[in-house]
């Protein structure tokens, strides 16, 4: 089983060898009002089976500690609701434990760091997958609608993928939160920043704290994020 992480939480660098303090460098009550509201809401619909066998096909080692999650088909996981993740295991390579925690530890004010800036930060330990099978953003409300509109992302060609993230101990227990960078062509019209969904072949790399993370944190190419309009929805075709 990974060791827990030392007090202050997952050990980040900026790569010149400074300590940051995760609740500074996230969401925090700065951060949150300069940049709005990245990713609050995912979708996980797939059942754990599949994403056992999907993992084992891809030579990935899931252990699982604690038993293997109740992982039911949720079309909104929001902030600090509990969900399944994937950590990595110190000194083994292709190796993780599956585990279900919080979404979200608390910053300054007490306010949910639920995002976390990965530019310039080399994250040496800590690093989980969290899986999906779609994200969504939100935008200003369509004519004659109160409620934001909400668009719907996933990845082409996986039935579910994974988002990069870190975990960290907190007072309230171990908690992870979803790494953000500059949004490539597919998120750019719906919002200014996103977070980093990672195709298959990046899984075993992102829980390998040895591979650097500029070699994994990227932007996919144009039309890796199909989107749909979810609400409200879209009015169908006239035949």
């Amino acid at each position: 089983m990974m060791g827990r992480l030392p007090p202050g939480g997952a050990s980040i660098s900026n790569g010149v060898g400074d300590s940051i303090a995760p609740e500074h460098t996230g969401n925090d009550d700065r951060s949150q009002e300069r940049l709005g509201r990245v990713c609050n809401d995912y979708r996980l619909e797939v059942d754990v089976a599949s994403i056992m066998e999907d993992f084992e096909d891809l030579k990935i080692k899931i252990k699982t500690p604690e038993g293997t999650p109740n992982v039911a088909a949720r079309e909104d996981i929001k902030i600090s609701d509990s969900a399944p993740i994937v950590r990595g295991v110190d000194g083994e390579r292709g190796v993780g434990e599956l585990v279900s925690r919080r979404w979200s530890w608390p910053g300054q004010g007490g306010r949910p760091v639920y995002n976390f800036r990965s530019e310039g930060r080399e994250f040496s330990s800590g690093r989980c997958l969290i899986l999906a099978d779609g994200f969504y953003e939100f935008t200003e409300p369509q004519p004659g609608q109160k409620r934001k509109t909400k668009w719907l992302f996933t990845l082409k060609g996986h039935d579910w993928f994974c988002i990069a993230g870190i975990w960290r101990t907190a007072p309230s227990g171990e908690a992870w939160t979803m790494l953000t960078m500059e949004p490539g062509e597919d998120v750019a019209p719906y919002h200014h920043r996103q977070i980093i969904p990672l195709t298959r072949d990046q899984w075993a790399d992102w829980l390998d704290p040895s591979v650097p993370a500029k070699d994994v944190l990227r932007a996919l190419p144009k039309g890796s994020l199909p989107v749909t309009r979810v609400f409200p929805a879209a009015e169908p075709a006239l035949l």
